[in-house]
């Protein structure tokens, strides 16, 4: 895969419509390229096809199909330099391994419902971290 040139480019993992857009809308405002997947699945395929790296995957950890933590773990063996620049979000952290994995994984976290200004500032702090 060939790195591109110019904007950053985000992959949200995410099921939920609303939460795309919001997520869609707000990263391109800031001038990222977002492409969106609706499960792990899907996002495993747009990465394996794209010519390109994304700079960053935020994932939903519960999705259909092939849930977030499952596309997470296949990044880790495939991507390893992508799995580094993940942001995890759910909305039930009711569910013990959902909170097990995610303080397993030691990743960053943004809780559902998350407001624009705190996914602008959470997707900046993971992009500069990850550019050390």
């Amino acid at each position: 895969m060939k790195q591109h040139v110019g904007k950053k480019k985000i992959l949200v993992v995410e099921d939920e419509p609303a939460i795309s857009h919001v997520c869609q809308r707000t990263l391109t405002s800031e001038g990222f390229e977002v492409d969106i997947a609706v499960n792990g699945e899907v996002a495993q395929n747009m990465i394996e096809n794209n010519q390109y790296d994304y700079d960053l995957c935020l994932i939903d950890v519960r999705t259909p199909t092939m849930s977030g933590e499952e596309f997470y773990q296949w990044l880790q063996g495939k991507h390893p330099g992508l799995a580094a620049g993940v942001i995890l979000t759910t909305g039930d952290l009711m569910g013990g391994d959902t909170a097990d994995f995610i303080e397993q994984e030691k990743k960053p976290f943004l809780p559902k419902p998350f407001t624009p200004d705190e996914l602008k500032t959470m997707v900046k702090r993971v992009l500069r971290r990850k550019a050390r």
